[in-house]
């Protein structure tokens, strides 16, 4: 077992708009947390017309969703009223508390919520800690600023060792 496993991710896929809601739905998931950055849109950019449709499909699904975010209020605010969803602004993730705020939020046990982000250092590691179902996308947009670029530089080489011991079945 890897010295990584805090910041494996439960589940990956390709990018935040591939994910099989319906499945997770079907086995009891109830809530979903999201990043913005990079997760939905690109990095600082507003909520938009793929971004609140996501989040009408899958409030229409029966799902609760909140945004969890690092970033100041009225950033989040703004994306979450966008969206159609409640919000957590400055969270300090990768620590529990902006996750725990949007489980009792949403009225769910920790067991049926997803948490779904683009970042091992925060979001997969933030989730983990909070005992919550990581699930690892693809970022949407190459442009981000110098410290995640920095970040992304660890992160590549820890997700090589995860799809390795993924693909070896360990």
């Amino acid at each position: 077992m890897s010295i990584f496993k805090n910041l494996y991710p439960d589940t990956y896929y390709k990018n935040a708009y591939k994910v099989d809601y319906e499945s997770f739905h079907d086995r009891g998931y109830r809530g979903i947390i999201f990043d913005i950055d990079n997760t939905l849109v690109p990095h600082d950019a507003p909520a938009d017309a793929k971004s609140a449709l996501l989040v009408k499909r899958l409030k229409k699904r029966g799902f609760k969703v909140e945004i969890v975010s690092n970033n100041e209020e009225p950033r989040v605010k703004s994306f979450a009223a966008g969206v159609g969803s409640g919000y957590v602004y400055k969270a300090g993730k990768p620590g529990s508390r902006g996750y725990l705020e949007a489980v009792k939020k949403m009225g769910l046990k920790r067991e049926q919520v997803l948490v779904i982000g683009d970042q091992l250092f925060t979001d997969i590691w933030g989730a983990n800690r909070s005992g919550l179902h990581s699930l690892l996308v693809g970022r949407i947009n190459a442009k981000e600023p110098f410290h995640i670029h920095l970040k992304r530089v660890l992160e590549r080489r820890i997700k090589l060792v995860y799809f390795l011991e993924k693909r070896l079945g360990r």
